[in-house]
């Protein structure tokens, strides 16, 4: 009995564990997955919003891609209909009703030309993200390597992440050459690298890629035996040209899973309403895992969602109208202020490099400084990752008049910093 309590006291001091009087407890009380996340960069700054505001002052807030209109009425209409019916309020399906899934094949085929199978292609997800968490707790091994871009939203990295995986970040920055940056990580990964994520237009830097782009990384994929999880999240929020998905390139649902997102097309963030197409191993794997986790959305919100997907186009061009109006109020305010930044050709965001006067403070102290001087707040470049370090991100969720107060609260203290440098010393005094 001794000699077994000495294994089980060398066990637990490797492990992590102490034995005390015969019970196990835990040393640390960081857990594994837990240990793996970094400090959340964004939290800084949201409790410095939190306290400014408890304060009494009028912060505008373009930190967090949170639409701040309604959805179209017809479909809070549809949602407050079917809640009258008492046989909706039992267990959905983890798969996503059945009309939901037609309707979303039929909008891939309506704006993509591309046909998919709403029993084995297409799967409804509690928004993109979560659908990208669970696919990646589905189809990762620990110590799997995966091709994760930098910056990123966080979840395309940390998903994987919490599920076990090793990351190798692939700049994704304007200069830099993508195919390149690929192949030189594939040439460096060991083991070989098991999936690529890709976001286009891209959170939070707003690139965008073409046709010609996905033929090249499909086959290039398909080389590699590389599965690509495509974020196709702002398909419909564009300014210039339409975004191609990644499913109209010929072959590529034989390597491709893609998901989209009801949030941003139709101002619905907090209905949770996504969707992944594509490859059928791929959907079917994240369709077992979801049958242990969840029951899927509130028939009635499902209901409503196909309703707004089936009728409600014109809004689509609305909504999208409305980020461009405020878009050009941003992008040219802060231009005549001093501040250029590229008008962003999709997304509802711009991806502002910090003014050269502040750039050798850093994304994070930046942020804050504009938050206590201007009251604006928005996202440290750093929270999205190493690459993201010399800009911020600014959402475009605030309306208009709001926007061009913002900006006049920027000017003001560019001015006053200017005024600060050019300032002339006092003479010293014999």
């Amino acid at each position: 009995m001794r000699v077994w309590l000495l294994v089980l006291a060398v066990w637990a001091r490797a492990s992590g564990l102490r034995v005390v009087t015969g019970a196990v407890s835990m040393r640390d009380p960081q857990f594994h997955r837990i240990r793996r996340l970094p400090p959340y960069v964004f939290s800084e700054v949201n409790a410095m919003k939190a306290e400014a505001r408890a304060a009494g002052r009028d912060i505008i807030d373009f930190g967090m891609g949170n639409p701040d209109q309604p959805p179209p009425k017809a479909v809070t209409d549809k949602l407050v209909e079917v809640l009258q019916d008492p046989r909706v309020h039992r267990y959905s399906t983890s798969r996503g009703i059945a009309g939901l899934r037609r309707a979303q094949a039929a909008y891939y085929e309506r704006r993509f030309g591309v046909r998919l199978d709403p029993e084995r292609e297409l799967i409804v997800t509690l928004g993109s993200k979560e659908g990208l968490a669970n696919l990646a707790a589905a189809i990762t091994a620990p110590g799997d390597v995966i091709l994760a871009p930098n910056p990123s939203y966080p979840i395309h990295p940390y998903g994987f992440i919490i599920a076990g995986a090793a990351i190798r970040h692939v700049p994704m920055l304007p200069e830099v050459d993508l195919m390149a940056e690929l192949a030189r990580a594939v040439q460096h990964s060991v083991p070989p690298p098991t999936a690529l994520i890709l976001n286009f237009p891209a959170n939070p830097t707003t690139r965008v890629v073409g046709h010609d782009f996905y033929r090249e990384v499909v086959a290039f994929a398909k080389r590699h035996e590389i599965f690509i999880l495509s974020d196709l999240a702002y398909a419909e929020i564009y300014f210039e040209h339409a975004p191609p998905s990644i499913l109209e390139v010929e072959g590529a649902r034989e390597v491709a899973v893609e998901f989209t997102s009801m949030s941003k097309t139709y101002s619905m963030p907090g209905w949770r309403i996504g969707f992944a197409a594509g490859n059928p191993q791929l959907i079917g794997a994240l369709a077992r895992i979801k049958s242990y986790l969840d029951y899927g959305a509130f028939t009635p919100i499902q209901v409503a969602a196909t309703a707004a997907i089936n009728a409600c186009e014109g809004a689509i061009d609305e909504i999208r109208q409305r980020y461009r109006e405020r878009r050009d109020v941003l992008v040219e305010g802060l231009h005549t202020a001093g501040w250029p930044v590229p008008a962003p050709p999709a997304t509802m965001f711009a991806w502002a490099p910090i003014p050269e006067p502040f750039r050798h403070l850093g994304s994070l102290a930046f942020s804050k400084l504009l938050l206590n001087e201007a009251n604006v707040a928005v996202s440290p470049g750093i929270g999205f990752g190493e690459y993201g370090e010399g800009h911020v991100r600014l959402a475009l969720v605030e309306n208009r008049q709001r926007t061009r107060q913002a900006v006049r609260s920027i000017k003001a203290f560019l001015q006053r910093q200017r005024a600060a440098e050019t300032r002339p010393e006092p003479l010293a005094v014999a």
